[in-house]
């Protein structure tokens, strides 16, 4: 008997979150259901199976990490991607102790949330994301219910990119929605909405109105670090494929929205089509 730890993967848009529920698809159910058909384990429980955090609903993943105890580690490394479903795959795998358990060895997690392509002041987003580095009660921004609200920010950084701006966060641990809720407030100070002062205020008065939560699908859990190398794993075409099945459709969307948002369209006569469109039009 082994304990593997594998790098997992996956699009949130079809899952109901990664925690496993009775009667919904999620991502820790589709991964046991691929071990059991492979026969690396029959009960998870025994299997010692686990992730190493939750994702909600539409959130996606490039570096979770699962580990689980199997009598045939050879079988896992060489056809966990052939069963997987094309959503969801594996980028890496290592052996670990038996006793390792990801959600409690991992040291740091990093997410990074996509903010759509629009004006947005990254100098002042930036200033607002410093703010949020050290250890705050973050009870303004998450869903703490009876959890201790107290978290430590060790990076909050903005970067401007071609495609838009991107938000990353790394921590030790995180409240349930607490990064979204932070690029909520980020994405208002862009617009000018919100003021670090603001940021600062709503951390040091953790009564009040908590802070919304911006939209799943722009956050990805980018990486778990429980000190492990992992060895790389070969994507599976089914999944490759649907990657780049997404690309292709998402950029379609895009060319018909810039042509159907465009100012000043006469529709009582024909139309120029612009090259870029010939494709669609």
């Amino acid at each position: 008997m082994k304990r593997l730890a594998v790098r997992v993967a996956y699009f949130g848009d079809r899952f109901y979150g990664s925690q496993m529920q009775p009667d919904r698809r999620t991502v820790e159910g589709e991964f046991v259901a691929a071990c059991r058909t492979l026969k690396l384990f029959d009960d998870w429980r025994e299997a010692n199976f686990s992730f190493a955090g939750r994702t909600d609903r539409g959130v996606h993943s490039r570096g979770q990490v699962a580990a689980f105890s199997t009598g045939e580690p050879d079988r896992a490394v060489a056809a966990l991607n052939l069963v997987l479903p094309e959503d969801c795959w594996c980028t890496g795998w290592a052996e670990v102790p038996e006793r390792f358990r990801p959600r409690y060895d991992a040291r740091t997690r990093t997410y990074r949330y996509f903010f759509p392509e629009r004006a947005l002041d990254a100098g002042l987003m930036q200033e607002a994301a410093g703010r949020f580095v050290g250890e705050h009660d973050f009870s303004r921004f998450a869903r703490v219910e009876d959890k201790n609200p107290l978290r430590r920010i060790l990076s909050s950084r903005i970067t401007a990119t071609t495609g838009g701006i991107v938000y990353e966060v790394v921590g030790e641990s995180f409240l349930w929605n607490m990064v979204r809720c932070m690029a909520t407030a980020l994405w208002a100070a862009g617009e000018g909405r919100l003021t670090p002062a603001e940021v600062d205020a709503l951390l040091e008065t953790p009564a009040g109105e908590r802070i919304r939560a911006a939209p799943a699908d722009g956050l990805v859990l980018w990486d778990v670090d429980c000190g492990l190398h992992f060895a790389p794993l070969a994507t599976d075409p089914r999944s490759r494929r649907y990657c780049s099945a997404l690309r292709d459709e998402l950029s379609v969307r895009k060319k018909v929205m810039a042509s159907l948002c465009r100012p000043g369209v006469d529709f009582g006569r024909q139309e120029p089509v612009d090259d870029e469109l010939r494709d669609i039009v």
